[in-house]
């Protein structure tokens, strides 16, 4: 066995502080190993030994939502299959430079065609000298209209017929139990896979899938949606376990309706008194809803392949958008008639006399109904989302926090600021993280790298170094529950690392034990 010791380097632990200590690798299977068993059961010592001159050894970062990067965009298929793993393997051997060592291909909705092509090549895959390609997450067609940001409208659509719907759309091979999903493909022994679906739980046949695609382990989001609070929460009791892109695609935070974005805030434990069983709106509110929001003519939009999806392009009230329906349909009844008369029951308000409960009852509700929030995506560059934003979400729930990038394919730390080339004749003004359609202020997304969302979560949030690059690593190897292989300094863990300085700038990634990109 090749044995490797990296000394005189800070460790980022699982809670998010930072131990000195050392850490020993075996560099033939590429892990983690355990230092005291290593040297006191089985007699060996490292054969190498690499002084970190008291730098951070950190896990190799993970985005979990990337659309692309160095040119090559993960939803575009022009035809040829090898064509397009150039593409994927041009951007694992570049985004090693940012300390991503593992990634999870991002892709937009599209034509129900391509779908079982684009998840078939997506298939986890580790190219020679280069970050792990974890599998794929999919966006889309099950999304909320009014919330779509930049996804086509032509192809959105519902799940008429729940989770079958969703094998049809993906294809059932794609949606397999997880082991069979793996050993169908020709990926090597022990490979680790990933697949995620966001989709709004509001949207008819979604609720319903959650269920059976969180049994597959399959990783759901929530995402794109208008839920309020009691769908969101049964879409987390359903088996949901990720918001995507908080803050964006969804309600603003309303008091009396926190909807997705008040997951955050939940009680470990919900009384059945507050917990209500998820049940369709009225297709008379739904209409109530659609009429309310103002709708851009599908003929007159421009192609927005170039837009962040994240981004609304739909302006829509401060308030939750299905409470305000909800109660613009109520005003229109006739007197003595009630939403839930129209044949459809609603979802029921909760009452604020129903906190007023003794404390054996306090303590049976409080046993009975458990309730873990779910981790959520953020992307910390200034632009999607306001640093007072990270902040407050970071601070209520700091355990579920996930840096993600939602870069598209112009993302390139070497891409200098000024007017660039994009297609059809198009061009973007590049200023910083900032991408503007050319002599216009409109924004066309962001190209932020994910050690400088690390950078800046220490400065809007006021954490540590240490427990930033945990919401990079840990949180997202916990979400996606690959915390035993990638994300962690687990002994049997892949040794995929990355040494920062203590401003948590990249100087060196490392894949498999080995040096693959060092700052020169």
């Amino acid at each position: 066995m090749t044995l490797s010791a990296s000394l005189n380097c800070f460790l980022p632990q699982e809670d998010g502080g930072l131990v000195e200590k050392d850490l020993w690798i075996d560099e033939r299977r590429g892990v983690i190993l355990d230092a005291q068993r290593t040297f006191y059961l089985r007699k060996e010592r490292p054969n190498t030994i690499i002084d970190l001159g008291g730098n951070i050894l950190s896990p190799g970062f993970i985005d979990t939502q990337i659309n692309g990067g160095f040119g090559f965009d993960f939803s575009v298929y022009e035809g040829d299959d090898q064509t397009y793993r150039d593409g994927l393997k041009l951007i694992a051997e570049r985004i090693i430079e940012t300390g991503v060592t593992a990634l999870v291909p991002t892709i937009v909705t599209q034509e129900k065609s391509l779908y079982p092509k684009l998840l078939n090549l997506l298939r986890p895959w580790s190219p020679p000298h280069a970050a792990h390609l974890l599998g794929w997450h999919v966006e889309g067609p099950f999304l909320q209209m009014s919330k779509r940001g930049a996804h086509s409208p032509a192809l959105i659509i519902p799940a008429s017929g729940g989770f079958k719907t969703f094998e049809s759309i993906y294809s059932p091979e794609n949606l397999a139990e997880a082991e069979d999903w793996l050993m169908s493909g020709d990926t090597v022994h022990n490979t680790v896979g990933v697949r995620m679906i966001t989709a709004a739980p509001e949207v008819e046949g979604v609720m319903e899938a959650i269920k059976e695609a969180s049994k597959r382990g399959i990783c759901f989001n929530i995402g794109h949606s208008m839920a309020t609070t009691d769908i969101a929460t049964a879409a987390v009791r359903n088996g949901a376990r990720c918001i995507t892109h908080l803050f964006n695609a969804m309600p603003q935070l309303h008091h009396r309706d926190p909807s997705i974005i008040g997951l955050l805030g939940a009680s470990p434990y919900l009384s059945p008194s507050s917990s209500s069983t998820f049940l369709p709106f009225p297709s008379a509110i739904i209409n109530a809803l659609n009429a309310s929001m103002p709708s851009l003519p599908i003929t007159k939009e421009l192609s927005i392949d170039h837009i962040s999806e994240a981004f609304d392009e739909i302006k829509t009230p401060p308030q939750t958008p299905m409470l305000l329906a909800e109660q613009a349909h109520k005003n229109s009844l006739p007197t003595g008639k009630s939403v839930a008369s129209l044949g459809s029951a609603a979802i029921t308000a909760i009452p604020l006399g129903s906190r007023q409960i003794s404390e054996s009852e306090l303590k049976k509700d409080l046993t009975t109904i458990p309730f873990d929030r779910p981790f959520y995506g953020i992307i910390v560059d200034g632009i999607h989302s306001h640093p007072n934003s990270v902040r407050l979400a970071y601070s209520a729930h700091p355990d579920g926090c996930i840096l993600i990038t939602d870069a598209m394919k112009i993302l390139d730390p070497h891409l200098k600021d000024g007017i660039h080339d994009w297609r059809d004749g198009r061009r973007f003004y590049k200023e910083g993280d900032k991408l503007y359609v050319e002599g216009t202020t409109t924004l066309a997304g962001s190209v932020v790298t994910l050690d400088k969302c690390v950078r800046n979560f220490v400065r809007y949030t006021g954490c540590s170094i240490g427990q930033a690059i945990r919401c990079a690593t840990y949180n997202p190897a916990r979400c996606l529950n690959i915390e035993n292989n990638k994300g962690t300094l687990r002994a049997g863990a892949d040794a995929d690392l990355v040494v920062l300085d203590h401003q948590g700038n990249v100087l060196s990634t490392w894949v498999k034990g080995k040096m693959v990109w060092a700052r020169k």
